[in-house]
């Protein structure tokens, strides 16, 4: 059983690591002056065209994406150790294009959406999104509203999302909806892609979230979608939905793995420093438990990790894995980034440092893409016995 990265992929891992170094973390200190005076905490166009640039100079663009299109085509596991690195920067910035999306469209997309939607967007040409979440019901298919209708030239929908991020700016969005609400997920969920601009298809709002982040909800009045725009099969839409969900998972499981390394750096770089009452922190026992519990649990985690994404890359079941990872890795970074907090004392409360933003972009983790509760509620259904949600 080996638990290192081959040297290809070792090297890759070293390139981005590179590239949040030299390009990410400078961007940090205005993007944290910008958010304390109420902007919103988004790149600049010219910030986001300069990391575009030398990001793709770098050959970090299409690294999961098929070699047909440019990409590299790389496993799970690859993309892990790419995700641990962008994760130990509060810059919001991934590289193009967004993982989840492109399997869900590698999963589900016929030859005629490979060639206008895919190929593009593996490009890193467009910006995606997709709709799942609805309110009152949260992304729960058996209370799915939405719902989609045949006509003479396609389908109609007809309903309201919530939590969609990328919303305002994405070319084109992936919406579930119910196409026949007695199957739910079992042959009743149905996806489809909506292009921006479609008549019928409105942003109701943004919704500010913790750190200056946003999200939307939209909705859609008699939005009318070409019989072509349907994605995959009608009723065939929640196992890739279930697919691209245990992809952004894996992702967020990573992000989480750098985000408490560095949290963990920062604190072990620091306390040697810090004299109180003649000690320097690094002797206080509470900040060596500190050190070593993050240090026992990061490891534990980023091993999890792999794992997880190994079955996946095997073609093996991975749903509860994937479940733990993302309760794992959450809360585990949500206590050292915490610790370290604490640690730093009123400077770590500042918005001066990144730490505040760390927490807050894993405190959202552990509600996005189903809150730990509900991964918790799937694990032991599964060790349980007690089947699966319909």
């Amino acid at each position: 059983m080996n638990f290192d990265l081959d040297e290809e992929h070792r090297m890759l891992k070293d390139i981005v690591a590179r590239f949040v170094t030299e390009e990410l973390v400078p961007l940090e200190a205005a993007l944290l002056r910008r958010e304390s005076s109420g902007a919103e905490w988004e790149l600049l166009p010219e910030e986001r065209e300069r990391l575009d640039s030398a990001s793709k100079q770098r050959g970090l663009w299409g690294l999961d994406a098929p070699v047909e299109m440019d990409g590299l085509d790389l496993s799970v596991v690859a993309m892990v150790g790419v995700n641990e690195e962008l994760g130990k920067s509060i810059v919001p910035y991934e590289l193009p294009p967004d993982s989840p999306n492109l399997r869900m469209l590698l999963q589900a997309a016929n030859d005629e959406q490979r060639s206008r939607y895919l190929a593009p967007y593996a490009r890193g040409e467009t910006v995606s999104a997709i709709a799942i979440s609805e309110p009152g019901a949260g992304s729960d298919p058996s209370g799915m509203t939405t719902r989609a209708v045949r006509d003479a030239d396609g389908w109609v929908l007809n309903g309201r999302k919530i939590w969609i991020s990328r919303a305002a700016r994405a070319d084109w969005t992936i919406v579930m909806a119910s196409t026949d609400k007695s199957k739910g997920s079992k042959g009743g969920i149905t996806a489809f892609i909506v292009d921006k601009g479609t008549p019928g298809f409105k942003i109701e709002r943004r919704i500010p979230m913790l750190g200056g982040v946003s999200t939307y909800e939209v909705l859609f009045e008699d939005c009318k979608v070409p019989a072509n725009q349907m994605l995959g099969l009608e009723g065939s839409g929640f196992a890739p939905m279930q697919a691209r969900l245990s992809s952004r998972r894996v992702q967020i499981a990573a992000w989480c793995v750098g985000r408490a390394q560095r949290a963990l750096d920062m604190l072990c770089e620091y306390a040697p420093q810090r004299t109180t009452f003649g000690a320097s922190l690094a002797q206080r026992q509470t900040i060596q438990w500190w050190v070593a519990d993050a240090a026992t649990r990061i490891h534990a985690c980023r091993l999890m990790t792999y794992e997880a994404a190994a079955r996946i890359d095997r073609g093996e079941e991975a749903r509860t894995q994937v479940s733990m990872i993302k309760v794992f890795a959450t809360e585990m970074a949500t206590q050292v980034i915490d610790n370290t907090m604490q640690a730093f004392g009123a400077m770590g409360m500042t918005r001066e440092m990144p730490l505040a933003q760390m927490a807050n972009q894993t405190r959202l983790a552990r509600i996005y893409e189903g809150p730990t509760e509900v991964h918790q509620w799937v694990i032991a259904r599964d060790l349980l016995g007690l089947g699966r949600r319909s």
